[in-house]
């Protein structure tokens, strides 16, 4: 599990354009991975990130949001809400692993497998600035940029 101080790891995701490394990403950059595509705590955080997607620009912030939803997915998902934020694929969960993001969940009794919502702010530099877990959506992406303009002095 990552923690505060250590690098983005060299994982790769499938973005809109192709195949990239997450540790060759340059500059401020904002990960948050959400369990699925179109479904409704998933479709309101991806709102409400891309909404802020100019401020977080202004600042120099990439985002990225990651689920296991295929690229195709992710552009259906994309033009159905408007959406603004570029969304990735890690369809193997090396990503997930790697931050710690994929744990055991439990529904009704039964354990399962699954995505725990997550953000993670890394400096320009690839470290990682400041995490969130079992995120709740209302007020996240407000209260994630504010901490982004405290992380570049803003």
């Amino acid at each position: 599990m990552i923690e505060q101080g250590d690098r983005l790891p060299a994982v790769e995701l499938e973005g809109a354009e192709g195949a990239f490394v997450l540790s060759d990403r340059k500059g401020p950059l904002l990960l948050y991975f959400y369990p699925k595509d179109d479904t409704a705590g998933c479709t309101r955080e991806a709102q409400d990130f891309s909404a802020l997607l100019p401020e977080f620009k202004a600042l120099g912030v990439d985002l990225l949001g990651v689920s296991k939803d295929s690229t195709a997915k992710h552009r259906k998902f994309a033009a159905k809400y408007d959406l603004t934020v570029p969304l990735a694929t890690d369809a193997d969960g090396v990503a997930m692993e790697a931050l710690g993001v994929w744990v055991e969940k439990q529904l009704y009794g039964r354990k399962y497998m699954g995505i725990d919502r997550s953000t993670f702010l890394f400096a320009a530099d690839g470290t990682l600035f400041r995490a969130w877990r079992k995120v709740r959506v209302p007020g996240h992406a407000e209260q994630v940029l504010a901490v982004a303009r405290e992380m570049l002095g803003t």
